[in-house]
């Protein structure tokens, strides 16, 4: 995957200012009268064209986390500015939209539309952004052909293996050119082989310029990364920087 392929998709906002920065993040659920706190007190930065993998053993908080960085969660305590907003007080609705503008998904499970073509579904972020129905296909097939499945576009995703499902869900993260790109487990379903292509997907991406936020409990994964943060018990346990990215044999 050439890093020409992605270079329409760079961030523009300011390298200086971080794209994420979490102060005291706190979040409790109730189970009953009884409190239980999964995040307690979590603050960090994330800056533009970084490249963090969060890490963490069951019940260590990195999905409620990954939840809060995604805004489909409010924190309980503590503030998150996401690319110069402050999410972590807003009402659903304007968190949608600013799921929408911000934040690019990537799932374990694909999440795609089964009734709607590859096409159709890379589009869909353009159809709630209000962009019309000829230029929003437009921008879908462009975004597609940048992981080279253009060919496939008017396939369902039952028709498509599971390595092409997870590059028309990276598409479809970047069609609205996003400041971040979330990505949780996002190789769980996927061989060995189909794994490392669509790493090398993700790391053109942030070579691009994107940033790239990537949950994941596999080594071997997280070893892309240039940072990797890990979660124990709702606490960071290590936050280390890497000199160089991972290169597979």
């Amino acid at each position: 995957m050439s890093l020409e392929s992605f270079s329409n998709f760079q961030n523009t906002s300011p390298g200086e200012k971080g794209i994420i920065h979490l102060d005291k993040i706190t979040k409790s659920y109730y189970m009953g009268k009884q409190e239980l706190l999964v995040l307690k007190g979590i603050s960090f930065d994330i800056h533009k064209n970084e490249y963090v993998a969060l890490m963490g053993p069951s019940g260590s908080g990195k999905s409620t986390l990954m939840n809060i960085l995604g805004c489909l969660d409010s924190p309980t305590g503590g503030s998150y500015v996401l690319n110069g907003q402050d999410v972590s007080k807003m009402v659903d609705n304007d968190l949608a939209e600013v799921r929408n503008k911000e934040i690019g998904f990537v799932f374990q499970q694909f999440n795609l539309m089964p009734r709607l073509s590859a096409l159709e579904n890379v589009a869909l972020p353009l159809v709630y952004a209000g962009v019309p129905k000829k230029q929003r296909l437009e921008i879908a097939m462009h975004v597609l052909d940048k992981v080279s499945l253009t060919d496939r576009s008017h396939h369902r995703p039952n028709e498509l293996s599971g390595g092409q499902c997870q590059r028309v869900a990276i598409a479809r993260a970047l069609v609205n050119n996003p400041s971040l790109i979330l990505a949780d487990e996002p190789t769980g379903n996927l061989d060995t082989k189909t794994s490392i292509e669509i790493m090398d997907i993700f790391g053109a991406i942030q070579a691009a310029g994107n940033t790239v936020v990537l949950v994941t409990h596999e080594e071997d994964i997280a070893n892309y990364a240039h940072r990797v943060i890990r979660l124990r018990d709702g606490v960071i346990e290590t936050d280390k920087r890497k000199t160089e990215a991972y290169q597979p044999a």
